[in-house]
């Protein structure tokens, strides 16, 4: 079983930064963040594989940065030079060990032109 804990999330003005946190414990091997605006569906945003590869959305190339700390068992999601339209709840999925899908509880992030 794998458990995800999300935290980081906050209220900043457009142009400022969060740091988002994933805490995960149990076996994984991939981890991505999605996130979901009010009356939209999820979507996908960053992923990070065991061998260290990492993969943005065109809409945050250049902008967020997903990152590790294999010491804290942690995934970071950097997110600079923020924009309204990034204002959603974040939430952390791993990919298990044995393949299944679990789901942290989401971080709300809401940025202020």
């Amino acid at each position: 079983q794998v458990q995800l804990v999300e935290s980081g999330g906050g209220s900043v003005q457009a142009g400022g930064s969060l740091r988002l946190s994933c805490a995960v414990s149990g076996c994984w091997y991939g981890l991505s963040w999605y996130r979901q605006a009010p009356g939209k569906e999820r979507e996908f945003v960053s992923n990070i594989n065991s061998d260290g590869t990492t993969y943005n959305i065109d809409s945050v190339k250049g902008r967020f940065a997903i990152s590790q700390d294999n010491a804290k068992n942690t995934v970071y999601l950097q997110m600079n030079n923020l924009k309204p339209e990034d204002t959603a709840m974040y939430y952390c999925k791993a990919v298990g060990c044995k393949g299944a899908e679990w789901w942290g509880q989401g971080t709300q992030v809401t940025v202020s032109a």
